[in-house]
């Protein structure tokens, strides 16, 4: 999986006073969970910029003052007005343990079906997998040639090495349907792919917040 680093600091005092002194001047409190303690912090929200607002999924290289900490974010808390960050928490996670977490899904190949006329039904943009992280993908890429109109991948059908689905088998991943039931409207989201050149290889990558949560994690701090 790809890493991030990031450096932060240690938080002298806790509390809602403290978290609220920390916002004003653009800092994001923040805790570690699963070590043998929790870990109180924060950083400038400016830190988070490429690590929160993309669709990439990321283990996340914690150096708190010197100490380095391996980690995954599992929840991020936004103001309901300003969408300022609020709070973000954080898991301490070990290369020789599973964990669980969202992983994006990355569409590639020429559909048939496409081609044909069809469009894109893109269901789960994130499917939700054990692993361990030293095995982990950075994204499960599924490849749509054959993919005709009328046509599906299951989530019993995605297969990676040393990478365990979690999600219902039956539950629909992508698929191609008629341009005339998409015109129609099927309560589905539809997401619609252009033929490319004949040779080429189609591309789209799944766009959403992440979250992750390893096995056996401790549950989150309350919102603030």
């Amino acid at each position: 999986m790809k890493t991030f680093d990031l450096k932060v600091s240690l938080r002298k005092a806790t509390g809602k006073k403290d978290a609220k002194a920390l916002r004003r001047n653009k800092q994001v409190p923040c805790v570690l969970y699963g070590g043998s303690e929790n870990i109180h912090f924060y950083t400038e929200e400016r830190a988070f910029k490429d690590l929160v607002y993309t669709h990439h999924i990321y283990v996340v290289n914690l150096d708190i003052e010197g100490k380095k900490h391996t980690a995954v974010m599992k929840e991020i808390q936004f103001h309901p007005v300003s969408d300022a960050m609020n709070h973000v928490d954080f898991v301490e996670v070990a290369a020789d343990k599973p964990i669980i977490i969202d992983l994006p899904v990355e569409i590639t190949g020429n559909s048939v079906g496409i081609r044909a006329g069809g469009k894109l039904r893109h269901r789960k943009r994130y499917v939700k997998v054990r692993g361990r992280i030293e095995k982990l993908p950075d994204s499960l890429v599924v490849d749509i040639s054959d993919l005709d109109i009328g046509g599906s991948i299951l989530a019993g059908d995605m297969k990676y090495p040393n990478v365990e689905i979690l999600e219902s088998p039956r539950a629909l991943v992508v698929g191609v349907i008629s341009a005339r039931a998409a015109a129609k409207g099927m309560g589905e989201e539809i997401t619609e792919v252009a033929a490319p050149a004949e040779g080429a290889v189609e591309g789209a990558a799944a766009a959403a917040a992440a979250t992750a949560a390893p096995a056996g994690a401790a549950p989150a701090e309350p919102k603030k």
